[in-house]
């Protein structure tokens, strides 16, 4: 038997089981008295009372306060308090356990009867040490099982976008009612898929845009704790804050857990950098703090893998890795440390490739990918209803017969196939032309076939 420490057994947490503590808020939209709808976020993190309602230990937080009074110096309890994003009562406590154990000492009272704090010099060796081993001081961490809880509650699996919403989502794209409902028919299902086709079509804006249809905010974790280690959550580079709407009513009633984050639902988007660690949980050697891979920072969003096939991990292995989690919905993650970390693997994720499906994996991988959707070329006609939204965006103006001339002498006479993206670059090189030569920004002759010379001189 494997001597492995596991955290995160989904079987234990189960909604009926005891481990699930603390106050947990959710649930649909509601209306008010008026009979205007209110979103309600599924899950709220509500905050905790006492040390044991946040599932802490006086250990973690107690490294948390001296590493920052060593980095910051003399600080008031509340200061540091809304550092670690606790009440300041449990803070309070833990202040004067460090007091009575000689590692801070006073140094004036503050506002309302609070103190100045200062660490001494057994409080000064301590900190170094934790310094050696975590550079971290932010926000105190959240559990594993409650982490687990909040990804239930806010799962992509439980929101079912309709036809309406997914083309409000991609209203602002030429998009085929087949292809519509194809993309629509995997996100309602929120069941991973293939787009496939040539580049240029997009592809990976058609991805980007499905998310929009189940766009609600969830809350995320800050800092995870494992087995007395951090691991980082909350990336701002890939994650967007979407603070509490100050006028709802609603949320005025609620004391928020400030170790949880309001973010929009996450679309994490990898592409040719994609590497075999960043599936897997890293050690940062110089802070210490552990960071989670991208299947954890895109849970409860959609994850692109953009230009499917050209990533520094080969696709066997990519496909390897992941063939269990997509089956099952939860991955194993091994720590630097060798425990091992069970998590949730709930999101939507889209492999976005020019080559076709069946030259990436084998049949057992495409059966687990059940959606396989072709974004084809354009029609003539929807590369006109594109042109003519393209140029009141880039303010353009075009006569209808620079674009006849456009189609017939540049695409038709040359054979050369259309793509969705010719219409944003050559117009924007038509703008660029204008007013580099000083004239008005329309379409004529000179500026069209210039714009062509530069875009397609290689084609």
């Amino acid at each position: 038997m494997s001597d492995q420490k596991t955290d995160g057994d989904f079987s234990a947490f189960s909604e009926g089981s005891e481990l699930v503590v603390g106050p947990w808020h959710g649930g649909p939209p509601r209306a008010d008295s008026e009979g205007i709808e209110q979103v309600v976020d599924r899950f709220m993190p509500h905050r905790p009372a006492t040390l044991e309602a946040a599932h802490l230990n006086e250990n973690v937080v107690g490294a948390l306060i001296i590493k920052f009074l060593y980095v910051r110096g003399i600080n008031p309890g509340r200061a540091i308090a809304a550092q670690a994003k606790l009440p300041f009562d449990i803070i309070e406590r833990i202040l004067f356990g460090l007091k009575n154990q000689l590692m801070v000492t006073y140094q004036g009272v503050g506002v309302g009867g609070d103190y100045r704090y200062e660490l001494t010099p057994k409080g000064v060796e301590q900190a170094r040490n934790y310094m050696e081993h975590c550079t971290y001081f932010g926000a105190a961490p959240v559990s594993i099982p409650e982490y687990v809880m909040s990804v239930k509650r806010q799962s992509v699996k439980d929101i079912k976008p309709d036809l309406q919403k997914i083309t409000t989502a991609l209203e602002d794209l030429v998009v085929s009612p087949e292809v519509i409902s194809q993309v629509g028919q995997a996100t309602r299902s929120a069941k991973s898929m293939f787009l496939f086709g040539n580049p240029g079509n997009g592809k990976t804006t058609i991805a980007k845009r499905l998310i929009r249809s189940i766009a609600e905010s969830i809350w995320i974790p800050r800092t995870l704790a494992v087995g007395g280690e951090i691991i980082r959550l909350y990336d701002p580079s890939l994650h967007e804050e979407t603070p509490l709407p100050n006028s709802d009513s609603i949320f005025k009633e609620q004391e928020i857990d400030e170790r949880w984050i309001r973010i929009k639902r996450p679309v994490v988007n990898v592409g040719g950098e994609l590497a075999l660690n960043h599936l897997e949980i890293n050690l940062n050697p110089v802070t210490g703090i552990l960071e989670s891979p991208i299947h954890m920072k895109s849970n409860c969003g959609c994850l692109i893998i953009d230009d499917f096939g050209r990533q520094r991990i080969s696709t066997v292995d990519l496909l390897n890795r992941w063939i269990v989690p997509l089956e099952c919905g939860q991955d194993h993650l091994n720590m630097p440390s060798g425990r091992q970390l069970i998590v949730p693997f709930d999101q939507l994720i889209v492999f976005s490739t020019n080559l076709l499906p069946s030259e990436l994996c084998d049949e057992a991988f495409l059966r687990r990918i059940p959606y396989k959707v072709q974004i084809p070329d354009p029609t003539e006609l929807q590369f006109r209803e594109l042109w003519q939204r393209q140029t009141q965006a880039h303010n353009v103006e075009c006569e209808p017969r620079w674009l006849d001339y456009l189609i017939e002498h540049h695409y038709q006479t040359q054979n050369r196939p259309m793509r969705f993206c010719h219409v944003d670059d050559l117009l924007s090189q038509i703008g660029e032309y204008a007013e580099f030569h000083e004239q008005a920004r329309v379409v004529n002759e000179e500026s069209l076939n210039a714009a062509v010379k530069n875009y397609f001189s290689t084609c």
